[in-house]
């Protein structure tokens, strides 16, 4: 089975979307190939301070200090029914943009640990709350996933794959794609999207219809 899985480092919801579908292949036996599309949430993150999560639900959303930490107390629960130890108030909104080139270079040419890439930009940040705008950070986490230093370095020092990932997002959008995360199920000929985060159990079902051709045949890409 295929899965596309359209991210943004700094949703909370698709780090927690990502682990159920992956316990999910799991239990199910399922031999998933992982396929990374970028989609950078918030690109106006590049050109502005840094800020904390509630200040930016205070903003984006007009709530107030104590609504936007309440919601961040769901969301960090949330996670933890996962397994997942997110601190996701004390994480610093910053620009994504290099962490997803990043994955995107990895991709194309190491995907069979773009996977492992992944989980560890998204522990960094989320967990340890890590500036994952700083390229030494991201060539670092790279390396311990066993990227060379000088690949790494080569690829966020320049501006390599910013049209890939540039790309991934349009796409995405135009086919009425706005959010993450969103992943897409390929196999056996037929295509299932699923937009934002299924529970455990919907996720589950969806991968067991899947499998036995229940679903009917979509269109993504």
């Amino acid at each position: 089975m295929n899965i596309i899985y359209l991210i943004d480092f700094n949703c909370p919801y698709s780090y927690i979307g990502l682990e159920r579908l992956k316990k999910c292949c799991k239990k199910l036996g399922i031999d998933a190939e992982w396929e990374i599309k970028a989609f950078e949430l918030e690109p106006s993150a590049r050109k502005r301070p840094a800020m904390s999560t509630t200040e930016r639900y205070c903003e984006k959303y007009g709530l107030s200090p104590e609504d936007a930490s309440r919601k961040i107390r769901e969301i960090e629960e949330t996670a933890l029914e996962e397994g997942l130890k997110i601190n996701y108030k004390d994480m610093l909104l910053t620009s994504s943009k290099d962490a997803l080139r990043l994955s995107k270079f990895c991709q194309n040419v190491h995907p069979e640990i773009t996977l492992k890439l992944v989980e560890e930009i998204f522990y960094a940040n989320m967990v340890k709350n890590e500036n994952i705008a700083d390229i030494k950070i991201l060539s670092e986490i790279a390396i311990s996933c066993g990227l060379k230093e000088s690949e790494a370095n080569k690829i966020l020092e320049n501006n390599y794959y910013n049209i890939e990932a540039y790309l991934d997002a349009e796409e995405a959008v135009s086919y009425g794609i706005t959010a993450t995360p969103c992943f897409i199920l390929n196999h056996n000929g037929e295509r299932l999207i699923i937009p934002g985060v299924f529970s455990t159990e919907e996720f589950e079902n969806a991968l067991k219809d899947m499998q036995s051709g229940e679903i009917e045949k979509k269109t993504f890409v």
